[in-house]
C-alpha cells in the first residue's frame, strides 16, 4: 500500500514539530511539504531534522500551493486566518484538511464550512483519544445529572494565546448538548466582582496559564452534597499528533464535509 503524502502546517511550531516527530516513526506516511510563515528564519532548513527526527530532505517553506498540489493530507495546527486560507486551498486541492487550530470566530467557523463543501476537514479543538472519550462522558454526565451545574477548568502553559482552551469549549459544547441547550447561550467565561447568584443553566468556564503545563482539563458536576468531576491530563504533545495522523488517515476515500475526532474514533 502506497504512503499517505502529508503537508505539515506550522511546521516549526510545538504542535507541528510534534507532527514531524510522529509522522518519522509512522512507515504509512510521507513528508512531502512543511509550512512555515513567511520571513521565518529557518526556510530552508529540513523540517525534521529542526524537529529532532531523522533528515527527511524537505525543508521549510511558505509557499502553500504547490505542496498541497501533489498531497493528500494536510496536518494544521497555526492561526485562525491562516487555517482559513489552507481551508480555501484544501478545498481546491480536494485533500484530508485535519484542522486543530484553536481561537475561530464565528466568521471563520462559517468559511471552514464552505470549504468542507470541498474537502474532507476534520475539525477538533483537540484530537487525542482521551479527550474526545472525556467529550462523550461529558455528554453523558449532562443528561445524567440534570440538576448538578456543570463548571470546566482548564490549565495550560504560559504562552498559550487563546482562552478558554479549544478542548474547554469542545467539552463544554459536549454537556450542552447533553442538556440540549446553545453553548453560547449558556457559556459565563469570566466572573469579577458582584456576578449575582449562578444561574441553574449556566455553564462555567476557568482557564489558568502557566508554566510549561500541556493540558488539564476538568468537567465539574457540582450537586447538593455531591461532585463527580471527570479530567484528562496531556503529558505528551505526541498524543494530539498521533491523533491527527489517525484523521488523516481515516479522511482518505470520505465525502467531502466537516467531520469531528468523534467521527474518527466511532463515538
Amino acid at each position: 500500500m502506497s504512503r499517505i503524502k502529508i503537508v505539515v502546517a506550522g511546521a516549526a511550531g510545538r504542535m507541528g514539530q510534534a507532527a514531524l516527530r510522529a509522522i518519522a516513526a509512522l512507515p504509512e506516511f510521507e513528508l512531502t511539504g512543511a509550512l512555515v510563515r513567511k520571513g521565518h528564519p529557518d526556510l530552508g532548513n529540513d523540517a525534521s531534522a529542526l524537529a529532532g527526527a531523522k533528515p527527511s530532505g524537505v525543508a521549510l517553506t511558505d509557499d502553500a500551493l504547490p505542496l498541497l498540489a501533489h498531497a493528500q493530507a494536510l496536518i494544521d495546527f497555526t492561526t485562525p486566518d491562516l487555517s482559513v486560507e489552507l481551508a480555501a486551498l484544501a478545498a481546491q486541492a480536494r485533500i484530508v484538511h485535519v484542522l486543530g487550530t484553536t481561537g475561530l470566530s464565528a466568521s471563520d467557523e462559517e468559511k471552514i464550512r464552505a470549504a468542507a463543501r470541498h474537502a474532507v476537514i476534520v475539525k477538533s479543538g483537540n484530537m487525542s483519544l482521551g479527550v474526545n472519550l472525556l467529550a462523550a462522558f461529558a455528554k453523558q454526565a449532562a443528561k445524567a445529572l440534570p440538576g448538578f451545574d456543570i463548571e470546566i477548568v482548564e490549565m495550560h502553559h504560559r504562552k498559550k494565546v487563546d482562552a478558554p482552551s479549544g478542548t474547554a469549549l469542545l467539552l463544554g459544547r459536549a454537556a450542552a448538548e447533553g442538556r440540549n441547550i446553545a453553548l453560547e447561550q449558556h457559556a459565563v467565561k469570566s466572573r469579577d466582582g458582584r456576578t449575582g447568584p449562578r444561574k441553574e443553566t449556566d455553564i462555567g468556564f476557568a482557564s489558568l496559564r502557566g508554566g510549561t503545563v500541556v493540558g488539564e482539563h476538568d468537567v465539574i458536576f457540582a450537586g447538593d452534597g455531591e461532585r463527580v468531576v471527570l479530567r484528562h491530563i496531556a503529558e505528551d504533545r505526541a498524543i494530539f499528533a498521533n491523533g491527527a495522523l489517525a484523521a488523516a488517515k481515516w479522511g482518505q476515500g470520505k465525502k467531502p464535509g466537516l467531520y469531528a475526532m468523534a467521527d474518527v474514533l466511532g463515538l
